[in-house]
């Protein structure tokens, strides 16, 4: 990643990429899991659906419980916002009309297998960097940069998992 300056209001964006050697409904059964994602993460410590719900679906809620050295603990209830079977699954963190993050799975046919996205963007919402950003205003590009890397990584980890998951 390279640097960009970008400040929090700017929301800023990561994206990483990658083929899988399998058809696009396979990685979908993937993606589409959330009870997955921890296992692919070492800050995502546990999921789980809300409200009765048991996959994803427009307007369906989910609670994370996360873990980062720096922020401590904490949880957060992601709503989803887009979900297209084998095309495309998102969600926005806490208030979907000013989300502190908007998280996407993009999947595409690709040379016979898919090629998968996972995408994401800092705020505009209020989140734990915004209190890291409002005792050292001075380091917000630095903080944001920061981050989005974390993010990076543990996106190209992520998305690593489900390739070697969805390639077996």
């Amino acid at each position: 990643m390279e640097w960009t300056g970008a400040r929090y209001a700017d929301k800023p964006t990561v994206e990483v990429r990658t083929w899988i050697d399998a058809p696009p409904a396979r990685v979908w059964a993937l993606v589409s899991d959330i009870a997955l994602m921890p296992a692919r993460s070492e800050e995502l410590q546990s999921v789980a659906w809300l409200d009765g719900a048991d996959g994803p679906a427009v307007g369906a809620r989910f609670v994370g419980h996360s873990k980062h050295e720096a922020f401590g603990e904490w949880s957060t209830t992601s709503h989803v916002i887009e979900c297209e079977p084998e095309r495309v699954f998102a969600w926005a963190v806490q208030d979907p009309a000013d989300p502190s993050a908007i998280w996407r799975f993009r999947l595409r046919p690709e040379n016979g297998g898919t090629e998968l996205s996972e995408w994401m963007q800092l705020g505009p919402g209020r989140s734990g960097l915004s209190v890291a950003i409002e005792r050292m205003p001075e380091k917000e590009q630095k903080i944001v940069f920061v981050r989005l890397r974390e993010f990076e990584q543990s996106i190209a980890t992520t998305l690593e998992h489900i390739k070697r998951q969805a390639e077996v």
